[in-house]
């Protein structure tokens, strides 16, 4: 199984059944059926959280979190390497700073990147993108 890298639209769409939501669910059972978990940038996985504490409260982002933890999901760091990645496509792209996380961990993993937002139109020439929304 190849790499991929979830932004955090995937993984709302799949929390909430949002059209997504099943081809991330695909993603997450291949995940850990071959032992190889999908990345998700730390700055990814709190947009996550902070999106679903505004929607739903404070207790269902907790149980957002506490369900991330059960999936095959590796939650990777934003190092300073990452970071100037992030900053450079911030620079020439017009991405929301923290979508740029998720192209910059693609980028660097040589992943493919899963999402939901038409933003990443703008990077799919440099970064592999997989539109969980697209059959």
């Amino acid at each position: 199984m190849k790499r991929y890298v979830l932004d955090a639209s995937a993984l709302l769409a799949f929390f909430q059944d949002e059209p997504g939501a099943e081809k991330v669910q695909d993603l997450l059972t291949r995940a850990g059926q071959a032992e190889r978990p999908l990345l998700m940038s730390v700055v990814n996985w709190g947009e996550v959280i902070y999106v679903v504490w505004q929607r739903r409260g404070e207790e269902a982002a907790r149980e957002r979190m506490r369900a991330m933890a059960r999936y095959p999901l590796e939650i990777v760091g934003a190092d300073a390497e990452t970071t100037l990645l992030a900053a450079a496509l911030k620079a020439q792209h017009k991405l929301p700073y923290a979508d740029c996380f998720a192209a910059a961990l693609a980028q660097e993993k040589k992943a493919t990147l899963v999402t939901t937002d038409k933003d990443f139109q703008q990077v799919e020439k440099d970064i592999a993108v997989l539109w969980a929304t697209e059959s």
